[in-house]
């Protein structure tokens, strides 16, 4: 996983709330046995509608995604995730995210920003107005700011998720981390106990 410390660019504004992870990517993509690929599944059942934002030309090369609330609610699927990734977005801003969805997106190196909804709400009609407008988000500071609009807001990010991104640790470099407590430990326990 790649570290993350500041994720600058423009957004796409997905102004639809309580979208689920079946939405985001329908289970027909869940098939796959490789990890790549889930990019062209994204939002797939609302892509085949022209007037569908991702389909709108004025947002083409958004790495942020500005959603309404409850975003990501429903079943645990990672996929959802890669999938929000591989379309080239390194974050997601939203007044809610389902509790999965979030944990799933720490651990894998997308940014979920938590926002109140009546800035959540603003943020979406000034992107949808102005498309080239610039984002920056600072996960070592927990801040997002729109400096032509004069916005600059502190947003929630557990500790061990800052941590995380910052550092670009998944689960095994989590792990790895500990490398010395588990040789100390390994090398403290007593001969009689079973060994791996």
């Amino acid at each position: 996983m790649k570290s993350v410390h500041i994720i600058s660019g423009t957004a796409v504004p997905l102004d639809r709330s309580d979208v689920d992870t079946d939405q985001i990517i329908p289970s027909d993509w869940l098939k796959r046995v490789e990890r790549t690929g889930f990019d062209k599944g994204l939002f797939s059942e609302w892509r085949d509608a022209q007037d569908f934002v991702l389909n709108d030309e004025r947002f083409v090369g958004a790495n942020i995604l500005i959603a309404g609330r409850n975003f990501g609610v429903g079943s645990s699927r990672e996929h959802a995730v890669w999938a929000i990734q591989q379309y080239g977005f390194d974050a997601v801003i939203a007044p809610r995210f389902g509790d999965i969805f979030r944990n799933n997106s720490g651990k894998n190196g997308l940014l979920p920003v938590v926002v109140d909804p009546e800035l959540g709400a603003k943020l979406l009609a000034m992107v949808d107005e102005e498309p080239g407008l610039q984002l920056t988000i600072d996960v070592e500071k927990k801040l997002l700011e729109v400096p032509a609009k004069g916005i600059s807001v502190e947003f929630p990010l557990a500790d061990a998720v800052q941590h995380r991104l910052l550092n670009g640790l998944d689960d095994i470099g989590i792990t790895l981390d500990q490398v010395d407590q588990i040789d100390s430990h390994e090398a403290n326990r007593p001969a009689w106990l079973p060994a791996l």
